[in-house]
């Protein structure tokens, strides 16, 4: 089921404005949560109980210190109410969008790749709800990891019978995400509804990588890095969930060229050699997921925002014998799920930086 489509601001008529000075409708306060619901953390599910990395005295080091000044700053922040959180995202979301201007021109590059049929303009507002999204993405993703009860009772699913079915089957899911705005909150929300083990790319900058793994620990029972083939065949022998995102270009040494939003996009072929591990009696089944914030970025005052979930039914006849083919199928169910809304997809990556040559100057 598809949810509803997030407001936006170019196809705004006079009915959807409020006349200037006129009379406002008053605030109603969100519904009260009943006394004894269970909150996020006693409902969360995980694989097993996940270890933090240790803290390194190389992280006191002066080439450190703008990032520890950074969560410094933020860090409180997350102590707010979740709709000053929203304004405050919107705010650096903006700002990020005007100071950066790389990730700005690419992000308009990308949109008008992927949307040559939209104005100029409205790409435009397109991007900046790209940033504004991310920024807001911040505070949900700091949230998840370190004060994830403010999402109680936050979040509807869809599709969750594909994934049960195949869990009473014994098989272990591959579930196909995507870089969405919200990062690791999807993770959290999830969580709630069965445990997942997550696989990721370790970062390149040594602090990072330890506060942004020791974060996930308390959403994620197992993170596997992607060069540790023995912990994912584990997980599948095990019959677990496990998230895994191929929607980023890594160029063609383990991928092939797919259309992705009609332009030909290196496209990673991981999820078929995963679907092949494990039982070959009874392979895992291979999903997709989307997750996305239902909620405008002005939330209301008095409310809470609310996310939704869907998960695809399992790919049959994955994979096949056609890795183009596969690469392809797997594009498009993507590409469906991201148009739902397509500001909260990171659009700010250079997607399209590979052909069937090597690089390509489309970002130049």
């Amino acid at each position: 089921m598809k949810a509803p489509e997030q407001y936006d601001p170019s196809k705004a008529n006079s009915q959807d404005v409020p006349p200037a000075g006129g009379h406002k409708s008053p605030d109603r306060p969100a519904p009260a949560i009943p006394a004894g619901t269970p909150t996020i953390t006693q409902t969360h599910k995980r694989t097993a109980k996940a270890h933090k990395k240790a803290f390194e005295w190389q992280f006191l080091l002066p080439k450190y210190w703008a990032i520890w000044l950074l969560l410094a700053i933020v860090f409180p922040m997350i102590y707010l109410p979740l709709r000053l959180q929203f304004w405050l995202g919107r705010k650096l979301g903006i700002l990020i969008y005007k100071l950066a201007g790389s990730r700005r021109r690419d992000t308009l590059i990308n949109l008008k790749l992927a949307f040559p049929e939209k104005p100029a303009v409205e790409r435009e507002l397109m991007a900046k709800q790209v940033f504004v999204n991310q920024g807001i993405g911040v505070f949900e993703t700091l949230c998840a990891w370190f004060r994830p009860n403010v999402f109680t009772r936050t979040v509807s699913i869809s599709g969750l019978q594909h994934l049960v079915n195949a869990q009473n089957e014994g098989r272990a899911v591959i579930l196909l995400g995507a870089h969405y705005t919200m990062l690791d909150l999807g993770g959290l929300l999830c969580t709630q509804f069965f445990a997942t083990d997550c696989m990721y790319r370790p970062q390149n900058n040594a602090l990072l990588n330890w506060f942004i793994y020791n974060g996930r620990t308390s959403i994620f029972g197992k993170q596997i890095s992607s060069r540790d083939m023995r912990s994912l065949v584990d997980s599948i022998n095990s019959g677990h969930v496990i998230w895994y995102s191929p929607d980023q270009d890594y160029g063609l040494k383990q991928g092939v060229m797919a259309p992705f939003f009609g332009v030909p996009a290196a496209t990673i072929t991981a999820s078929r050699r995963l679907a092949k591990m494990g039982n070959k009696n009874n392979p895992p089944a291979v999903m997709a997921l989307h997750t996305y914030r239902q909620t405008p970025d002005n939330l209301p005052k008095g409310k809470r925002p609310h996310y939704h979930l869907t998960i695809t039914p399992a790919l049959d006849g994955y994979p096949s014998n056609d890795e183009i083919k596969d690469a392809t199928r797997v594009n498009e169910i993507l590409e469906g799920l991201i148009r739902i809304d397509p500001t909260q997809w990171m659009w700010f990556h250079r997607r399209f930086k590979n052909g069937p040559n090597g690089r390509t100057d489309i970002y130049k």
